[in-house]
């Protein structure tokens, strides 16, 4: 009984004595959370507290998107040394360009004049757009695709989905490409509401494919539902193809990139098809060397750029099949240049392309195609490849004409 009564003591003493004590003089995180000002910053707050003055607050934080290796920046906020602090760091995002949705992980590390070291556990935020009520739809087919949207019935989205999927199923039916990792929809109500979540948008920006971080923002009106569904197929070819292709070592030309997006809507726009057949009939095409810098800013240029890219898409594509347009998108990804990737999979560089693009819509050898406007003004000949029409769906000159074959 004595020898149990004088354990108890000892252990009493042990508990109250000044060297376990030193767990209270530990630094301790008050509190530590983010505020969220989309679309223009991030506010990261930090309450800590010490027995000795906190000398040293630093923020980690990661984006969570497709890097070519792990990055973890860093941020000091200013304080007073004190043994309580409260600060705050404010990511600018102006200068970021976050997209609505995108996911940060951030810590903290705080450390105090006595050499104490407190590391917090890695919380996550999204970068929400909170202006509006959305709601969410899930695939039942690609596992990862999510859609969200604001405005609009339960039919409407499950429409823009429909058409999502069968985007994603004719990329990976015809050329094997298929999502590698999730993916986010955010459909905005119009265009003016998507440029309110961009930062310095261009007045015409309806779309934009954020291919790191695997989100598409759109704007579409109910009213311009067909208009929509063309266009986030275009955007969501866009990510799929860069995920695909995804390395530090160069970028997809131009034309190939843009024209896989269009070729994936369907058959080609109108009003892409009537500028084309202008640029036919002045023989103002566009060099496929030319294609593969950033278009021209110009419209009517940039109308024929896109619809060029289109033709030479389906003509690879419809010549060579999809494994072959595949193997050159894996070269690119290896830091093969165009000419060399063309070479090694078609047997032709650049050059070569650029004359068979031409022979196909401005070659003399096939036969001659009249036509007459709609209101019977005067007929013209000229003289068009019968191809033409397998390149271009639809095969009329402008929206306001009708061919009339001649045997």
């Amino acid at each position: 009984m004595i020898k149990r009564t004088l354990l108890l003591v000892i252990t009493l003493c042990l508990l109250l004595s000044p060297s376990f004590a030193q767990a209270d003089e530990d630094i301790s995180i008050l509190d530590s959370r983010v505020e969220s000002n989309f679309p223009d910053q991030l506010v990261f707050h930090l309450d800590a507290r010490s027995s000795s003055n906190i000398i040293d607050a630093r923020l980690h934080y990661q984006v969570d998107k497709m890097n070519y290796a792990e990055v973890t920046s860093e941020s000091w906020p200013v304080f007073t040394p004190d043994v309580r602090i409260e600060t705050s760091w404010t990511w600018d995002t102006r200068r970021a360009s976050l997209p609505p949705g995108a996911a940060v992980t951030y810590w903290w590390t705080v450390e105090d004049k006595a050499g104490n070291e407190v590391v917090t556990s890695p919380e996550t935020v999204h970068f929400d757009d909170e202006r509006y009520d959305w709601q969410s739809l899930n695939s039942d087919i690609f596992s990862g695709l999510t859609l969200s949207w604001y405005e609009g019935n339960s039919s409407f989205a499950a429409e823009l989905m429909d058409t999502c999927e069968t985007g994603l199923a004719r990329l990976t039916e015809e050329m094997g490409i298929h999502p590698e990792d999730s993916i986010k929809i955010y459909v905005y109500a119009s265009s003016e509401d998507l440029r309110g979540a961009m930062i310095f948008p261009m007045e015409w920006t309806g779309g934009a494919a954020y291919t790191e971080f695997g989100i598409v923002v759109i704007g579409i009106s109910q009213s311009q539902l067909d208009w929509g569904k063309r266009a986030l197929v275009h955007e969501l070819t866009h990510l799929i193809v860069h995920q695909a292709t995804f390395s530090p070592y160069g970028r997809l030309p131009t034309w190939l990139d843009e024209g896989l997006a269009v070729y994936n809507e369907g058959e080609l726009d109108p009003s892409l098809r009537s500028w084309l057949d202008k640029a036919i009939s002045e023989d103002a095409l566009i060099s496929v060397r030319s294609l593969c810098s950033p278009f021209s800013t110009d419209p009517e240029k940039a109308y024929i750029s896109y619809a060029e890219s289109y033709c030479l898409v389906k003509y690879l594509m419809g010549d060579y099949g999809g494994d072959r347009m595949m193997e050159m998108l894996m070269l690119f990804k290896q830091g093969t240049t165009c000419d060399e990737a063309l070479t090694e999979v078609y047997g032709f560089d650049i050059e070569g392309l650029n004359v068979r693009l031409r022979e196909a819509l401005m070659g003399s050898t096939a036969g001659t195609v009249g036509y007459v406007t709609e209101h019977g003004q005067e007929a013209v000949a000229v003289s068009l490849p019968t191809r033409m029409a397998s390149l271009i769906p639809g095969g009329s000159i402008a929206p306001w004409m009708t061919l009339i074959e001649n045997g």
